[in-house]
């Protein structure tokens, strides 16, 4: 792939933006071409050949910088190989178990489904107490959700290794 591979994120304290630094990492060290970007930083999908988007979760949503990429570029999306990824939940365990089964932004199903994502998945999180607000703090204490770093690096960077095994078998 001679285009370069957009990694764009929204990350409300940095642990998204690590994940998708990470991926991008990997998807160097596979000798693809990539940019990570925060997703509120894209206004244009042409440069790229491919994209990685992915977005914080809260409250089963993800973050407007990343809904509105997805819903504002739709056309672009839809033909360029994309894969899609949230994270956040906390708590050992499967993410998609420990949401119950969800997945992906409802609101956000009907663009996916016309873009067609070649993937979606769904990676742990993590939160530090000391970087929330009060309101959060006591949302936190109230959900009785687990604190600290629930990223599995190993099950990111093997996602991130099957992304640029296709994309270099499309070359």
């Amino acid at each position: 792939m001679e285009r370069k591979v957009l990694v764009a994120y929204a990350s409300k304290y940095g642990s998204t933006k690590e994940i998708a630094e990470r991926i991008g990492e990997k998807l160097q060290a596979e000798d693809l071409v990539v940019e990570v970007r925060s997703a509120g930083e894209v206004k244009d999908l042409s440069p790229y050949g491919a994209v990685v988007l992915g977005s914080g979760v809260y409250a089963g949503q993800w973050l407007r910088d990343a809904g509105n990429l997805l819903e504002n570029h739709e056309s672009s999306f839809a033909n360029l190989p994309v894969w899609l990824f949230s994270s956040g939940p906390t708590g050992e365990g499967d993410p998609v178990e420990i949401m119950k089964g969800w997945k992906f932004p409802e609101n956000l199903q009907a663009v996916a489904d016309r873009i067609g994502p070649r993937e979606i998945v769904f990676f742990g999180g993590a939160i530090d107490p000391k970087k929330l607000s009060l309101p959060e703090k006591l949302i936190v204490r109230a959900l009785r959700a687990p604190t600290g770093d629930y990223r599995n690096w190993d099950s990111i960077e093997a996602w991130a290794s099957g992304v640029a095994e296709e994309l270099k078998n499309e070359a």
